[in-house]
């Protein structure tokens, strides 16, 4: 195997390769750094791990001039998400250091004023997400017509988010006279159909086909029931350890929810996806780093060349929707020659998923078993739901299926036929209760007790009788009445009603509402008092012809009034 010296490199590169810990040059870099160095246009693909920074960024910073104070950049990298940026940005700094190059990164999710700053004081190279750089060049103040070597980094990747129309754009910005390099972890008919044209005659190197995954990662398959997951993940960190472990799912609501779940465990843990600042996610990197966090769960964000040492092992908590992804999993673990094995959950929704990753990869996953509490429920989840499947394919229950589903459609079309019927006719949608049918002779004769129950009631009706001897009664009425009244006007009437109404009133409580109690007013009465007289003020009109006013308060009326007289 060749070493870096024999590649063509300069006495400061190789001084950084030293800087960077490389020995021997990996076998993408072995073909494409000489390539680099002679000026072509390179497409490289390898795959994940394999040193593809290193392979454009050596002899890019070899050969590259400085540029003057408020001049530059003079070298372009475009990379699709703001972690590959800062690691590409790491590395280029690494090798600045001894070629006294300046290195500026522009990403989301911070400040524009510094990155601004920075470029007005002119650079030699610019690492930049597509976005951000996108709006620096709307604003005025990033100018790439002075770049001499363009690299599209992860290309495919940039295609699977949208970012072709940017990166039409940025390279349109660029002279037409450069250098392009494209360097990505696959090759398809994607790449070649719209990335191709960016370049001019550009040379392949394809050191991995397409879907091979690094040698050193030993990959598994657990089946599992969707909510039995999170149980299986505790139960596998408690096993195979629980220290640089890497964790991917699908979702940023689904990364959430993870880490909630393994903190409430004991666990120590940190998220990482889009919906996270910028130096949030550095700052869970560099601590994942530097072993102060043991487990970091992320959406795919973190799945493309993301280069941290000595990761033990990948948890797919879950499956990728594209299979390509799969492969950038995995490839965290197992760089830099260290062994390292990845797991996937695999529920039976995800049949067709892990169908295309095996046909990528070209080997069926293997299958590991793990023991945990929630093993047996899983298990009888996942038969439940296979004689399911099963049974919809049995052709006696499909038909009886089938035959309920159409009783079904028919009672549900009678029934709105019948409201339709009834809407038609300007009718309640109730109809009305039906009135008992009539009863013939035959069944009368037949049972005429049922006939008799059944039969509608007769209204009854009162009819008060009138007596004859109207006058006389008239008579008698107003006898009794005029006895009634004497007997009331009588001495011994009135000592009676007394003696009733002391004895009332001794039992019952005086009731008084602030002023004489009705008895003490009766006996003011029979005394002869005299009722005192109630004031009332006088208002209005009325009361304005007392005072000696002429009955009219409308204001301003009579200063009116003396006006015209004195004019």
């Amino acid at each position: 195997m060749n070493s870096f010296d024999t590649l063509g490199l300069g006495a400061k590169a190789l001084a950084a390769v030293d800087a960077l810990g490389y020995e021997t040059p990996t076998p993408v870099q072995e073909r494409a750094i000489p390539l680099v160095l002679e000026g072509h246009d390179i497409i490289a693909a390898a795959k994940t791990g394999t040193g593809k920074t290193a392979a454009f960024s050596l002899p890019i910073l070899d050969k590259l001039g400085h540029a003057g104070y408020g001049n530059g950049p003079l070298a372009l990298v475009v990379t699709p998400t703001r972690e590959l940026a800062m690691q590409i940005d790491e590395v280029c700094r690494t090798i600045a250091k001894r070629t006294k190059h300046r290195v500026t990164c522009l990403v989301g999710g911070v400040s524009y004023e510094p990155q601004i700053q920075r470029l007005e004081k002119g650079c030699d190279i610019v690492i930049s997400t597509p976005g951000r750089l996108i709006d620096l060049m709307n604003q005025g103040a990033a100018n790439l017509d002075q770049v001499e070597t363009l690299v599209l980094d992860e290309a495919d990747r940039m295609l699977d988010m949208g970012f072709l129309p940017d990166v039409r754009k940025i390279v349109k910005g660029c002279p037409e006279k450069r250098q392009t390099l494209l360097f990505s972890a696959t090759i398809d008919a994607s790449i070649e159909k719209n990335m191709a044209s960016l370049l001019t005659d550009p040379t392949y190197v394809e050191v991995d086909h397409k879907g091979e995954t690094a040698d050193l990662i030993d990959q598994y398959r657990i089946d599992v029931d969707h909510r039995s997951k999170q149980n299986l993940l505790h139960a596998l960190l408690n096993e195979k350890g629980g220290c640089r472990i890497i964790v991917f799912a699908r979702t940023r609501y689904r990364v959430d929810a993870c880490v909630r779940k393994l903190r409430r465990a004991g666990f120590n843990v940190l998220p990482i996806h889009s919906d996270r600042t910028q130096n949030q996610r550095k700052r869970a990197i560099d601590a994942f780093a530097a072993d102060e966090v043991d487990i970091l769960v992320a959406t795919d964000v973190l799945a493309r060349g993301i280069d941290i040492a000595k990761v033990n092992y990948v948890v797919n908590f879950d499956l990728p929707t594209q299979a390509e992804d799969y492969v950038h999993r995995i490839g965290r673990t197992g760089r830099a020659g260290e062994r390292g094995f990845a797991v996937s959950f695999v529920t039976p929704d995800n049949a067709q998923e892990i169908r295309e990753i095996e046909k990528l990869i070209g080997y069926e996953i293997p299958y590991m078993s793990i023991e945990w509490n929630g093993s047996e429920e899983s298990d009888d989840a996942l038969v439940a739901r296979a004689n399911r499947k099963a049974a919809r394919k049995d052709p006696e229950i499909a038909e009886v299926v089938r035959e309920e589903k159409a009783r079904t459609k028919r009672e549900a079309k009678k029934r709105e036929a019948i409201a339709t019927e009834w809407v038609g006719e300007g009718k309640s949608r109730r109809p009305r209760r039906k009135s008992k049918p009539s009863v013939d002779e035959a069944q009368a004769a037949a049972d005429p007790k049922r006939v008799k129950q059944n039969a509608p009631k007769k209204r009854r009706t009162r009819v008060k009788a009138k007596p004859d001897n109207v006058e006389e009664l008239m008579a008698s009425a107003a006898e009794r009445h005029s006895k009634h009244a004497d007997d009331a006007s009588s001495p011994a009437h009135e000592s009676d009603a007394k003696e009733k109404g002391r004895k009332r009133a001794a039992i019952r409580p005086r009731k008084t509402r602030g002023t004489a109690s009705k008895e003490n007013k009766r006996n003011q009465r029979q005394a002869g008092a005299a009722k005192p007289a109630r004031k009332k003020e006088r208002t209005g009109k009325r009361a304005a012809s007392q005072n000696g006013f002429d009955g009219d308060f409308r204001p301003g009326r009579s200063q009116r009034r003396d006006s015209r007289n004195r004019h």
